[in-house]
């Protein structure tokens, strides 16, 4: 089939000063579809080209226009005021939703084009017409999706799981026992509950875009760092906590995040309240409070480059089983074959 693919985002490294976090997935979902046989057009601006001067035009194909199409994959897009609900051309304006309103309308409602949205944010509003729609399959990227919703999660390559080595990476030097890649967005009470009361008593680093730090002062933020950074960072750590935002923790969603810390041998502590998901982590490494971090990194500490830490990153390794590639392919397959009925 020609998919055409609408992201807001990069396939490359992209640039510092712009979140993304499909930067760890995304190409390996494209580079899969194409594997399997389909052929794939962005339909988003070229922003590996214009932002980040990463020329990928020779392998990939964009396409600003309306072109034919198969199938309609949306990563989804929502409103963010000040940037994609004001005017086109104005200071920092983004035109991510704009573009995104005009596929739909041209390829979802006029020509009833089978249409994959993927609400990766959980942003899409429960009672968003879209969910009814004939030709829409929703999907989240969730242990215990919407009613209705398809899990498809974030993917990782095969391969990559294949060759990780846990004795490798269990006797690696790790010089900070606690950090966090990611950003502030919605996670203040998660932060507060797990890992500031801990990071205050251990060295830590806190690495992304946190722009009211001032309750927690002493606390080690970094900023934003480029995206190849995130692997030296986690490579470096004996422990992350999956921080959640309330709607992502209620749905068992899982960001990309437990799949770079664990691959680089950075052990995933998670919090009890995230539902459905605790198979994802070891019972060792559930935590319910900071005292209980304090106490899985002081255990970490103690176990460091020993058989038992490699142990325990094996058993971390294969419990990333359901992010494989091949299992999302599977369901995208399927949803491209034979779309999800909509609810009555």
């Amino acid at each position: 089939m020609l998919i055409g693919y609408s992201f807001w985002g990069f396939l490359g490294s992209g640039v510092v000063d712009t979140p993304d976090g499909g930067r760890s997935h995304r190409r390996p979902l494209v580079d899969g579809l194409r594997q399997a046989g389909h052929d794939i057009v962005f339909l988003q601006p070229n922003r590996d080209l214009c932002d980040a001067g990463l020329d990928l035009t020779s392998s990939y194909r964009w396409d600003v226009g309306l072109p034919e199409l198969d199938a309609l994959f949306l990563e989804w897009r929502w409103p963010i005021a000040g940037r994609n609900t004001t005017p086109c051309g104005r200071p920092g304006h983004t035109c991510d939703l704009h573009r995104q309103a005009e596929l739909i309308a041209h390829y979802t409602h006029r020509l009833g084009t089978p249409t994959i949205l993927w609400d990766k944010d959980r942003q899409l509003d429960p009672a968003d017409p879209l969910r009814r729609t004939g030709n829409v399959t929703i999907c989240e990227a969730a242990m215990r999706p919407s009613p209705g919703a398809t899990p498809l999660l974030f993917p990782v390559a095969d391969a990559i799981l294949d060759s990780a080595d846990p004795t490798m990476l269990a006797a690696q030097n790790r010089s900070t026992p606690l950090v966090y890649v990611g950003n502030q967005y919605d996670r203040d009470e998660a932060f507060d509950t797990f890992f500031a009361p801990a990071a205050a008593h251990l060295p830590h680093l806190i690495a992304g875009k946190w722009n009211n730090t001032h309750r927690w002062p002493g606390l080690n933020f970094v900023g934003r760092v480029p995206f190849p950074q995130v692997a030296e960072i986690h490579a470096d750590a004996l422990a992350t906590v999956l921080l959640l935002p309330g709607r992502y923790a209620e749905a068992g969603q899982i960001t990309q995040r437990i799949f770079e810390a664990v691959l680089a041998g950075c052990v995933p502590l998670l919090p009890t309240g995230v539902r459905g998901a605790a198979k994802l982590v070891p019972a060792s490494l559930h935590v319910r409070h900071a005292i209980d971090v304090r106490h899985r990194v002081g255990w970490l500490a103690e176990i460091a480059r020993t058989n038992n830490h490699a142990d325990l990153i094996d058993d971390c390794l294969r419990r990333l089983d359901p992010f494989r590639l091949s299992t999302q392919l599977g369901v995208l397959d399927r949803l491209l074959r034979h779309p999800e009925p909509v609810p009555s």
